[in-house]
């Protein structure tokens, strides 16, 4: 089974900083306790979908910003 991409390079690029941003803050202990294991898991499905370029909750909504059609 082949994802299709629903996930354009910018939107790539956002979610990898944004995941970058919760690690450091997690790591310099600004995000702590519960709240920042919930927030590292938030992190790493926003890098498991940027990595993939396919977004589950786009494809229940039918939003697609890929420009690049395959």
């Amino acid at each position: 089974m082949r994802l299709k991409k629903n996930m354009s390079q910018k939107d790539k690029l956002i979610r990898v900083v944004v995941s970058f941003l919760i690690a450091m803050l997690y790591y310099y202990n600004i995000i702590s306790g519960y709240f920042g294991i919930a927030m590292m898991l938030l992190a790493i499905v926003l890098l498991l979908t940027s990595f993939f370029r396919f977004c589950p909750f786009y494809k229940v909504i039918g939003k697609d910003t890929n420009i690049e059609k395959e």
